[in-house]
């Protein structure tokens, strides 16, 4: 696979499927298998970068019971790390 670093995480992700079926078959010749788990590393490895980036991009705006934004004492909304939940999908 030339360029994995630009590939988005849908098209690694959707990659990764095909060579985990692929695998799964167990007609592949040893060294199209070998290939094969090879460039799946690599698509791990991208699909992890980019779900750590995107997880330390979001942040949860806090709001109270009437559904507005909590401000801080300086007036900006205060906000909070995400926490993946076990619904999310994003536990490892």
């Amino acid at each position: 696979m030339h360029q994995t670093e630009t590939i988005d995480f849908e098209k690694a992700f959707a990659r990764l499927e095909e060579i985990l079926e692929k695998m799964n078959g167990g007609s592949l010749a040893l060294e199209e298998s070998l290939h094969l788990y090879e460039e799946a590393d690599k698509l791990i490895q991208i699909c992890n970068k980019k779900l750590i980036q995107a997880e330390a991009k979001i942040e949860m705006l806090v709001k109270n019971r009437e559904g507005e934004l909590t401000l801080s004492d300086t007036g900006a909304p205060v906000t909070q790390a995400f926490r993946p939940t076990a619904s999310s999908g994003l536990y490892q």
